[in-house]
């Protein structure tokens, strides 16, 4: 079978297949929850995990520790708050903060939802090869991104 034209232009493209690969999990993913009978979107775990296993926090720590910008998190924690997921309270110290929790039926939610976990760690698993090699490339990019941008190492290929 003949490569597409994405697949074959290799590095240049890195950043589509990257892209699709996500999407790819992600919609296999959201079927998988289905298949539990569990009402999930993938894209609200790092939010209810983070908050599943840290409680109540600032809008600003969850979103340095979720790794992403401010406004999309608050754009999550709109949708989860709409579905009762989650809720919001000021910091009583200082007002300035909004506090994040789950509500009941957040808790209730991820908690059906650790054998779920179990399943889809064991089937990453298998697509990642049992050395763990993706999760390691991806550690060492994140590491070396974090060191030195993706375009601060263009730049020096830049003719200025």
């Amino acid at each position: 079978m003949e490569q597409n034209v994405i697949d074959a232009s290799g590095l240049l493209a890195i950043s589509t297949r990257l892209q699709r690969l996500s999407d790819q999990i992600r919609k296999d993913g959201l079927l998988i929850y289905k298949a539990f009978g569990i009402d999930f979107q993938p894209k609200w775990f790092p939010v209810l995990y983070t908050l599943y296993k840290k409680s109540t926090m600032s809008v600003v720590s969850l979103s340095e520790e979720i790794g992403y910008a401010h406004p999309s998190t608050i754009s999550l924690l709109k949708e989860l708050e709409k579905e009762k997921l989650i809720r919001s309270k000021k910091d009583k110290v200082d007002t300035r903060k909004r506090l994040v929790e789950l509500t009941e039926k957040g808790k209730t939610l991820l908690s059906t939802m650790e054998p779920v976990w179990e399943v889809i760690i064991k089937a990453t698993a298998e697509i990642t090869n049992t050395e763990n090699n993706l999760m390691k490339a991806i550690n060492e990019v994140e590491a070396t991104l974090q060191e030195k941008s993706f375009l601060q190492r263009a730049e020096v290929y830049i003719k200025k």
